[in-house]
């Protein structure tokens, strides 16, 4: 049975670029299933002998050893064991799929972290106000990225050419090629002006760099750079919660929803290309000064 699996996996690797991570969760998921069935029914020789009750049996056993897995857990091994039977089944190893009628356990979707108005002021107020490129350009991203609810991606991707102080606006093109306009408030605005005038001026090192964001070698910063500068100053605030760039984008949008935003402009100003995707923030309440899903 065992050189099925195998053939699986090199399957993944070949069809689908799998992660060597990937690879390995699903070479973990299905050994362990597959030394579950050599201890319980020792009859089985081969995949095509697999039945539905033996692999319900094996979904019974998760959920009642003695430390039973957590749903999310189960789940992502259910669809292992589903995938690898899908494959078996098209390699003709199989006649009849036994997981067709098997069900995945049902996984709580849990709500987006957010932080409260007061927590994202101490945070916006973290960087020094010394007038230095870093202290401006950092305390511009922090609020560029709380009051547009743009992505990392999008933020360290925006361009000199995207940003229009005369309109209030911001420019991200879309997956689809076209261009998603952001409004940004005045103060938004003024930060921006300030950082263009006397903070990217330091930073850049050639009128070849055309990024919005530099780090202190004038070069774009990263994704993994604008998460670190939100770290340490989430840390230099005092948060309790971890505070990443999507905690921001959260935030700005049950705050926008609690001050009366319609979930279509919520849609359109986070990106969304469906408003189903848009709609688990009309789960959550606004937090109020005292308290926020991330503390």
């Amino acid at each position: 049975m065992d050189e099925h699996l195998l053939a699986f996996l090199s399957y993944l690797e070949r069809e689908y670029q799998y992660s060597d991570n990937t690879i390995a969760a699903y070479h973990n998921d299905l050994s362990q299933f597959l030394g579950y069935l050599e201890q319980h029914n020792e009859s089985l020789s081969n995949w095509s002998a697999v039945a539905e009750d033996d692999i319900e049996a094996y979904l019974s056993y998760m959920k009642q050893k003695d430390q039973p897995y957590a749903s999310s857990t189960i789940a992502r091994k259910v669809a292992a064991i589903k995938s690898f039977f899908n494959y078996l089944t098209a390699q003709g190893v199989v006649d009849e799929n036994p997981t067709l009628q098997i069900e995945s356990p049902k996984v709580k979707k849990r709500l987006p972290q957010t932080l409260n108005p007061s927590e994202v002021e101490q945070l916006l107020d973290a960087p020094a106000d010394d007038h230095s490129p870093k202290s401006l350009r950092d305390v511009t991203l922090l609020n560029v990225l709380y009051e547009t609810g743009m992505r990392v991606t999008e933020v360290v991707s925006l361009q000199m050419e995207d940003v229009d102080l005369a309109r209030a606006t911001l420019s991200s093109p879309t997956r689809q090629g076209e261009a998603r306009v952001i409004p940004i408030p005045e103060t938004t605005q003024t930060l921006l002006a300030h950082y263009l005038d006397a903070g990217r001026p330091q930073l850049v090192h050639g009128d070849e760099e055309r990024a919005l964001f530099l780090n202190h070698r004038g070069e774009k910063l990263t994704r993994q750079g604008l998460w670190l500068i939100i770290k340490g100053y989430a840390r230099q605030a005092g948060l309790k919660a971890e505070v990443t760039p999507h905690t921001l984008r959260h935030s700005f949008a049950v705050h926008r929803l609690g001050r009366g935003l319609k979930l279509e402009e919520i849609q359109h100003l986070l990106g969304h290309a469906n408003i189903s995707t848009t709609q688990i923030y009309t789960q959550m309440e606004a937090p109020d000064e005292e308290s926020s899903n991330g503390s």
